[in-house]
């Protein structure tokens, strides 16, 4: 018995590996396990079941397929393209498109491989667009560009389930010979403009000189003036200054030249002499007074000759004191004025310079009032 009971439990052991083997196989085909990113078309017999969801899926075993379909945003690269422009110029260009899946049942039953389908539709659309362009518009307008490509490309994704989020035309590029010209024209031009600014610098330059030259002249122009008006100033305060001294001569230096004349006139052979009146007045006033004289009484002394209010007023004696001081003053403020000036020009700030037309101008209306007051002094 022990024996036979031995034998039946080692006949069955391996059937019952081998059931345990196939529970596991079942099992296994039947639990999908979908990423977080994707999600997998499920088909049962070749039919389309459904969309299963990330994570943890069961799904009739042994039967089922799954497709799995990453729902990320995708790079595609376009290859380089040869196309020609609308004005028969050869270029070569590539893009970049970034796709993203939408809708997994229509990318999964609308089209059988949708990145090669979307790849070869770009290739074709930026072919085609590069050729309704002209070269120009090629290198400069981008965004144009890809703005056209995307738009192409709307229409036919959508119906494969696919979005074109973004288009992006890396490098165009012109043939050999056209970059050749392009480099020559650009050298041209920037010898133009080299030359352009050069010849802007030199009449810059001219202009500053000039403008700094009339300013110079202007100041000298200035300065000379002042400087005639310093020195009729300075006359005519001599001659006030004269006409005071001569203030005190009064009547007995009068006198005393009036005998000088008469002792000149005594040494001639004539004896008859004529006399005016003042002067026989002043000698017999000044014999009054002359010490020891017989003609000396108690008269009133010779005091110096004092100027009527009209002539004091004529002269200026009351005012001498004043025109010096205007004098002064005027003087200091023209040469702190042409200082500043001078200064203003050295540092190039010529905005607060008056213009030549002010300064001339401003000497035409100073002249007339100075030589009113030196006339006047």
């Amino acid at each position: 018995m022990d024996t036979l009971a031995l034998q039946s439990l080692f006949g069955l052991a391996p059937i019952g590996f081998l059931f345990l083997l196939l529970v596991v196989v079942v099992v296994w085909q039947s639990v999908e396990i979908v990423d977080a990113y994707e999600k997998k078309a499920l088909t049962v017999f070749g039919e389309y079941r459904q969309l299963l969801e990330p994570g943890i899926n069961v799904i009739p075993p042994f039967v089922s397929r799954t497709y799995a379909f990453d729902m990320r945003t995708q790079t595609l690269d376009v290859p380089r393209q040869e196309a020609i422009t609308r004005d028969n110029s050869p270029v070569t260009a590539d893009a970049v498109v970034y796709i993203k899946v939408m809708d997994a049942k229509k990318a999964f039953l609308e089209v059988d491989d949708y990145k090669k389908a979307v790849s070869n539709l770009a290739q074709t659309t930026l072919r085609a667009v590069l050729g309704d362009m002209e070269l120009d518009d090629t290198l400069n307008k981008r965004q144009e560009i890809n703005a056209k490509i995307r738009k192409e490309l709307d229409e036919p994704t959508d119906e494969w389930g696919i979005r074109v989020e973004s288009v992006e035309v890396r490098e165009v590029n012109p043939s050999k010979d056209v970059q050749q010209a392009m480099e020559q024209q650009t050298s041209a031009e920037r010898r133009r403009r080299a030359m352009i600014l050069e010849a802007q610098g030199e009449r810059r330059s001219a202009v500053e000189q000039a403008e700094g030259d009339k300013q110079s002249n202007i100041i000298r122009a200035q300065g000379e003036k002042q400087s005639q008006i310093l020195e009729a100033q300075g006359d005519a305060i001599s001659t006030v200054l004269r006409a005071k001294s001569s203030e005190a001569m009064g009547e007995r230096a009068i006198i005393e030249r009036g005998m000088e004349t008469l002792e000149a006139i005594g040494q001639g052979e004539s004896t008859t002499f004529v006399l005016p009146q003042e002067l026989t007045s002043l000698v017999g006033r000044y014999g009054k007074h002359l010490s020891g004289s017989d003609a000396a009484t108690d008269a009133e002394p010779l005091d110096a000759l004092e100027f009527d209010a009209e002539t004091r007023q004529l002269l200026g004696l009351d005012d001498i004191d004043e025109i010096l001081g205007q004098i002064d003053e005027a003087a200091e403020m023209n040469v702190e004025e042409l200082e500043q000036e001078a200064e203003a020009i050295k540092s190039g700030d010529t905005g607060s310079i008056k213009s030549a037309d002010e300064l001339i101008q401003e000497m035409d209306e100073e002249a007339p009032a100075a030589d009113a007051e030196t006339e006047r002094e």
